[in-house]
């Protein structure tokens, strides 16, 4: 995947939708390329979640209590709380056609925020605003 493309990606993620240029590109670095068949399972509701996935190509199915609540597609993306938290998972993501996934780590994530303060400054800026908006209008 060109580079460009990769940062791309990463820059629509909510979560490192404040970082800069050279930020994505640092997290761009850590960040795998995997081609996965159709029918595999990228995480299970429950269980602890360790990464992060954006689709580059395929479609992803999401369960939860094993009814179908999403179909996602290229561009969209899963698990990025489970890079903050790593905490069970709410729902089960399984690959509905052959996918290619750009696949963030939790531990890489966290050596990365913990070298890198501008990162994790923009982070946790990107997590206030989606709890404000969240929150009742009358509690600001």
């Amino acid at each position: 995947m060109a580079k460009d493309q990769k940062l791309a990606l990463l820059g629509r993620v909510p979560l490192f939708s404040r970082c800069s240029k050279t930020n994505l590109a640092r997290i761009a670095r850590l960040v795998d390329e995997v081609e996965l068949p159709a029918g595999k399972i990228l995480m299970r509701e429950g269980r602890l979640g360790n990464e992060f996935f954006i689709i580059v190509e395929g479609t992803v199915r999401v369960e939860r209590g094993g009814r179908r609540i999403d179909t996602m597609g290229p561009g969209e993306f899963l698990g990025e709380i489970a890079l903050i938290d790593h905490r069970p998972r709410t729902a089960t993501a399984v690959c509905e056609t052959p996918c290619r996934l750009l696949v963030l780590a939790h531990r890489e994530f966290h050596s990365l925020l913990a070298g890198s303060p501008g990162i994790a400054l923009a982070v946790l800026q990107a997590l206030g605003e989606r709890l404000r908006a969240l929150e009742p209008q009358a509690a600001t």
